[in-house]
């Protein structure tokens, strides 16, 4: 349940983050009669953030949202119980925090896929017009770098053995079979591969600092969801919390239209809101945790 003591405030504290006063049960802290609970984002900023927690707030829960800028650092904190719940991470990111630490953080709501986009500068308004022998660079981070490759295949540029999954690499690429080659490079080194290769696929915030406009990839996951249900980003809690009421609201909030529009309006339309159970999200989850477990 949602409890805190000082021994997970030192813990957390040592992990260099400031975090905001300790949730409690109704009506012992915040507005009378209300309810604080006690959230972790890396959006802060983000306008979408304040219509959400007014919303809450008309239903008598105050939320206190932690920013981070440190994707390592949410999950922990909320294992440790200084956070209720976080909001920052797609399911590949969690299922391989819940292996390589053997912890059970569970997904209780989808937000959204956030696209990962091909692009080109050759005047290519389609991976079909792409030439053979075509080259695409490609982020070389173990997770999108399979992500990328899954995004090429889902295009009809390349195929990969077995049909691909979140863990592919270049070596599963069946070259006979695949239109173009792919060059792994620095994440942030693929937008400037534009100029003297046939495409790229680049992050949405690489994007952003090349003053590039998301809207112009000629292709993305977005168009093929099915695909991209590893990169579906989560609400995720401690095991214990899977049935609270509370948190499961601030999910159902979460999807009201003036938020989840912003999120998507934000984003250029380049984010898909994804309303997937708890039980899907699960699902999802244990056959990415066994599949790391298999191949790592």
């Amino acid at each position: 349940m949602r409890l805190r003591n000082i021994a997970i405030w030192a813990t957390a504290l040592a992990l260099g983050t400031t975090l905001t006063a300790c949730s409690s049960s109704s009506g012992e802290s915040g507005s009378a009669g209300s309810e604080t609970v006690t959230i972790g984002v890396t959006d802060l900023s983000k306008d979408y953030w304040t219509t959400f927690t007014d919303l809450a707030a008309a239903e008598g829960i105050d939320v206190e949202i932690q920013n981070f800028t440190d994707y390592q650092q949410p999950n922990p904190i909320l294992t440790q119980g200084g956070l209720d719940a976080n909001q920052f991470q797609h399911l590949l990111f969690l299922a391989n925090y819940n292996v390589n630490t053997d912890e059970d953080l569970t997904p209780i709501g989808a937000t959204v896929i956030f696209q990962l986009g091909l692009y080109t500068s050759k005047g290519y308004t389609s991976p079909s017009e792409i030439p053979d022998g075509g080259q695409i660079a490609i982020p070389n981070d173990v997770t999108n770098q399979a992500r990328a490759l899954l995004v090429l295949q889902s295009a009809g540029l390349i195929k990969l053995a077995d049909g691909g999954n979140p863990l592919s690499s270049p070596a599963d690429i069946d070259q006979s079979a695949s239109k173009v080659t792919v060059v792994p490079v620095d994440p942030n080194q693929t937008a400037v591969q534009l100029q003297s290769l046939d495409g790229a696929v680049i992050n949405n915030n690489f994007a952003a600092d090349a003053s590039i406009d998301p809207t112009t990839a000629i292709y993305s996951d977005l168009q093929d969801p099915d695909s991209a249900e590893a990169y579906i980003n989560v609400w995720a809690v401690r095991s214990e919390d899977v049935d609270d009421a509370t948190l499961n609201r601030l999910v159902e909030i979460y999807h009201d239209p003036s938020v989840i529009d912003a999120v998507v309006e934000e984003n250029k339309g380049t984010a898909l809101a994804i309303d997937k159970t708890p039980e899907e999200l699960q699902e999802i989850l244990s056959g990415l945790e066994d599949l790391i477990r298999e191949q790592g």
